[in-house]
């Protein structure tokens, strides 16, 4: 009789933790000998290799961020994209409290947004909102005059630029339209791409920062998530790129990688998720709908809508990050505000053969 998939998996990971821990404790040593040797050391200074290796690697989890400085923020003008709500909302307030000069952009101002009244009613010269659709070419050319109008110095230039702006959805492949497919990446990636183009000229006047919203699903697949995996691992692939070319200039590009903050920033509900689920299902073909099943496609569903309850419940770690991307002397290239559980799992997809990863988490 076939096991249980729950027993299945539970005899895999009991499996790869005894090949793991055999592979320290036999083949580890082994190595380090080799290699010593080869480096003409004694032997005997194996197992002093391995303490090494383990105190810097608990050091690595345990020891808390070393400090690298920090520059003054007044005076220091940042743009923010997306700050309707979530991150963005969060961010402008608290960027604006510590003595940044804060341009706001909200996808809707112009309809009166809670988030930009919000914004609006602290009655501050270096609180500015506006109207800004990261889609729309002709509102972030509005964007950038606005910015170049209201900064203090026309010389002065942009510190900061932070990407944030994003929207998200699930849907297995065959469920994903290709306008879905579209409508993720044009926010995500190509409005990204668009407000950095139009305001890197700001940017690489002041030797600023530029920093891009990714995600742990622009590093991992994940199952149900294609449309948005694929807009995040274009937003590490155009920052990536983007870092090697402003060296000359002097500008940093970094790279923010949240966990699961869905419950905190309110970017997919469980209503969503189940009008989402209802469309996919009325719109896949008949053959599709036949192959899956209903029952197991509204059991993804309900997955899913379980998935945006959990996780991190506040933003502290994130908007946390991104203070310190825009005011460390030296930022790291990469952030991971990220929950114990998808930290042990990007390492173990980004790091363990595929075959293996893959049949822990599929």
């Amino acid at each position: 009789m076939a096991l249980p998939v729950s027993s299945l998996r539970t005899t895999l990971l009991v499996l790869l933790s005894l090949g793991l821990t055999l592979a320290l404790g036999l083949l580890l040593p082994e190595a380090l000998k080799l290699f010593l040797t080869f480096l003409g050391l004694p032997c005997d200074n194996a197992s002093h290799a391995i303490v090494l290796m383990y105190f810097v690697f608990m050091l690595f989890l345990a020891m808390p961020s070393i400090p690298r400085g920090s520059v003054p923020v007044q005076g220091k003008v940042v743009l923010i994209t997306g700050c309707d709500s979530g991150f963005g909302l969060a961010l402008a307030k608290h960027l604006h409290k510590i003595g940044f000069t804060v341009f706001a952009g909200c996808l809707l101002k112009n309809q009166n947004g809670e988030g930009a009244q919000e914004l609006e009613s602290f009655h501050c010269n270096r609180m500015k909102v506006l109207q800004l659709n990261v889609t729309k070419e002709e509102e972030v050319t509005k964007a950038v005059e606005y910015v170049k109008k209201n900064l203090d110095d026309s010389d002065e230039g942009l510190w900061g630029l932070v990407n944030n702006a994003g929207i998200s959805t699930f849907g297995e492949v065959e469920f994903t339209s290709l306008d879905t497919y579209k409508e993720i990446a044009e926010v995500n990636l190509w409005g990204l791409i668009r407000i950095t183009k139009a305001f890197l000229p700001l940017v690489r006047q002041k030797k600023g920062r530029v920093v891009c919203m990714a995600s742990m699903f622009g590093r991992m697949g994940n199952s149900s998530r294609s449309s948005y995996c694929v807009s995040k691992y274009g937003v590490e692939a155009f920052s990536d790129c983007l870092r090697q070319e402003m060296y000359k200039w002097g500008v940093k590009v970094i790279i923010i990688e949240p966990g699961n903050f869905v419950a905190a920033t309110g970017i997919l509900t469980k209503e969503v998720v189940e009008r989402r689920g209802q469309e996919m299902w009325e719109q896949a073909s008949e053959t599709v709908r036949a192959d899956y099943g209903k029952v197991n496609f509204f059991n993804q569903v309900a997955k899913m809508k379980a998935y945006v309850s959990t996780g991190v419940k506040e933003m502290t770690p994130v908007i946390s990050v991104v203070t310190d991307a825009l005011t460390s002397k030296y930022p790291y290239t990469r952030y991971n505000p990220i929950d114990t559980y998808h930290w042990i799992k990007l390492q173990i997809m980004s790091h363990l053969p595929a075959a293996i990863a893959d049949t822990i988490y599929s």
